[in-house]
C-alpha cells in the first residue's frame, strides 16, 4: 500500500482490511496467510492521512523490497501528489515490476501521472472525476459507470468505499473465489462484485 499526506484512511485501510482478513480454507491461525500487507511511502517518517490520523510507514521509496500488488490510494493529497515526481517515478517503476498496480478514488491520478493507464479502461471517484480526467492522459477511457475496472494488469476503483469491493475482486482473482465470499463474510460486508 503506498502512502502519501493527505491519503484517504478508507482507501487504505479498506482494501488492507480486505487483504489480511483473508485466509485459505481450514487454515490454522499460525499458517500462511495469501497476502502480507506492507506500507510504503516517500520517506520513513509518520505522515498524516486525510483528518490528520498519522500512520508509520514500513519502507520509504528506496527501500522498499519486490511487491506483487501495488496498491495507490486517493485522498486529498492526490492534489498535490500527483505533481511528485519521486512518487510517480515510484509507481511507474514498481508498475512494469509487479502482476498487479491498482487505485482507489483519486489513486488514479497518480496511476494517470505515472503513465500507466494510458490507452486501459479506468474509474475513479465520481465526485473528483472530471478532476482526475484533467489531469490524466487523453488515451485513458474513463468509465462513469462502474464501481470498478480490470483492466488486466491495472485495476482501479471508484470512490471510497469502491476500494473494498476492488480489493476483494482482487483476493478473488489472486487466491480464489471461495476466500474472497469467506472474506467478505468474515468482514460483515456486502460485496459488489
Amino acid at each position: 500500500m503506498l502512502l502519501f499526506p493527505g491519503a484517504e484512511p478508507l482507501d487504505v485501510f479498506g482494501p488492507v482490511e480486505a487483504f489480511v482478513v483473508a485466509e485459505w480454507p481450514d487454515s490454522q491461525p499460525k499458517d500462511p496467510r495469501p497476502f502480507r500487507v506492507l506500507t510504503v511511502a516517500q520517506t520513513l517518517a509518520p505522515l498524516a492521512m486525510r483528518g490528520g490520523a498519522r500512520i508509520l510507514p514500513d519502507h520509504d521509496l528506496a527501500g522498499c523490497p519486490p511487491l506483487d500488488v501495488l496498491v495507490v490510494p486517493g485522498g486529498p493529497g492526490t492534489r498535490t501528489e500527483y505533481r511528485n515526481d519521486a512518487l510517480l517515478r515510484f509507481i511507474a517503476a514498481r508498475a512494469g515490476e509487479v502482476d498487479v498496480v491498482a487505485s482507489v478514488c483519486t489513486g488514479a491520478a497518480l496511476l494517470g501521472g505515472a503513465g500507466v493507464l494510458s490507452g486501459l479502461a479506468a474509474t475513479t471517484n465520481r465526485i473528483a472525476f472530471e478532476w482526475v480526467v484533467s489531469v490524466s492522459p487523453s488515451e485513458v477511457r474513463w468509465d462513469r459507470a462502474r464501481r470498478w475496472v480490470d483492466s488486466g494488469h491495472v485495476v482501479t476503483s471508484a470512490g471510497v468505499a469502491a476500494g473494498i469491493d476492488m480489493a476483494l475482486h482482487l483476493v478473488e482473482r489472486l487466491a480464489g473465489e471461495g476466500v474472497a465470499l469467506a472474506t467478505a463474510q468474515r468482514m460483515e460486508y456486502r460485496w459488489d462484485r
